[in-house]
């Protein structure tokens, strides 16, 4: 089987990737900050927003193709890919605002982890048989 339902998911997410990196390129090249924040909370806020995504999307992905391509039901793979993308958003949108917690930032994140744990349940499950 392929993991078509997870391309999808990765492609909304590659589409959130990239205006995150701009968004740190047009901040970095404004406020003419070369590496890390400068000190600047704004900075760093777009660091973390992208920074975030990047460090577990892929895990959530690779672990969301694994169950895809082990035979999960497919409505089960978009549940997963739905909560993912929705987490990601509330995430990055509650970041961009605020460096402290914020219901959305706190929202995303705890849907990110749903993900990660179920795909991972459903992957050892799938391992195991039972």
């Amino acid at each position: 089987m392929t993991p078509t339902i997870t391309g999808l998911y990765a492609g909304l997410l590659a589409l959130m990737f990239v205006p995150l990196s701009f968004r740190v390129i047009r901040m970095r090249y404004r406020k003419r900050i070369g590496i890390m924040d400068g000190g600047d909370r704004e900075m760093g806020r777009a660091m973390r927003a992208h920074g975030n995504l990047t460090e577990y999307v892929p895990l959530a992905l690779i672990l969301m193709a694994l169950v895809e391509i082990n035979g999960a039901p497919l409505y089960l793979v978009h549940l997963y890919g739905a909560v993912l993308v929705g987490g990601r958003v509330l995430h990055a949108f509650g970041l961009s605002r605020s460096s402290g917690a914020s219901r959305p930032r706190v929202v995303g994140m705890i849907a990110t982890f749903v993900v990660i744990v179920s795909t991972g349940i459903t992957a050892i499950t799938q391992f195991t048989g039972t």
